[in-house]
């Protein structure tokens, strides 16, 4: 719902400008017929090489969707006499000519992608930091007294009070405390 709404919001607000009349052969292999190469405003000079997602142009590097539709940097006068070469023997070319070319298209590889990022970290230290905040607020409050003292039901001499009242009045005398009592000699059952 939330990529719909930024999709119609980015197309209502960016301009496309054609820059080449050609047409993209991805995208007309994937059945979606063909779809003009342009480069778009927040594009600038990088070619729209596919379909994309749901038909919008974009970059982004995820193994579940390993090819953008727009190559990762522009064509400069350094990259053209590589993109000339490339489109004949690729025997001829060095493996630096090889990576060059791939850095144009992507930004990282799949064992890039993959690596683990280490975000893991920052996330229990900021859990373990709200726990020890926690835990400190509460050793603070209880010191100072801001709590409330608490309950005469909770004194052990009402406790005891309130057992007594129970043992007199033989209170659950099949399954509850009156039937642990022995009433003859007046303690608890063995």
């Amino acid at each position: 719902m939330l990529s719909r709404s930024v999709s119609s919001a980015v197309k209502a607000v960016v301009r496309t400008k054609p820059q080449t009349a050609a047409y993209s052969a991805a995208a007309a292999s994937h059945g979606h017929g063909p779809v003009a190469k342009v480069h778009y405003d927040f594009f600038p000079n990088r070619e729209v090489v596919g379909y994309g997602w749901n038909g919008e142009p974009g970059y982004m590097d995820t193994v579940m969707f390993p090819y953008s539709s727009v190559r990762f940097r522009a064509i400069t006068k350094e990259l053209e006499p590589l993109k000339q070469k490339e489109k004949g023997d690729w025997k001829n070319l060095t493996l630096e000519e090889k990576k060059t070319l791939y850095r144009a298209s992507f930004c990282q590889t799949f064992a890039e992608m993959e690596a683990p990022t280490g975000e893991w970290k920052a996330a229990y230290g900021i859990a373990f930091m709200v726990v020890s905040i926690s835990l400190l607020t509460y050793v603070l409050m209880e010191k100072v007294g801001i709590f409330p003292e608490k309950a005469e039901t909770l004194s052990d001499e009402h406790r005891q009070k309130m057992l007594q009242t129970m043992i007199d009045l033989k209170w659950n005398p099949i399954t509850g405390t009156g039937s642990r009592w022995d009433y003859e000699k007046n303690e608890w059952k063995k």
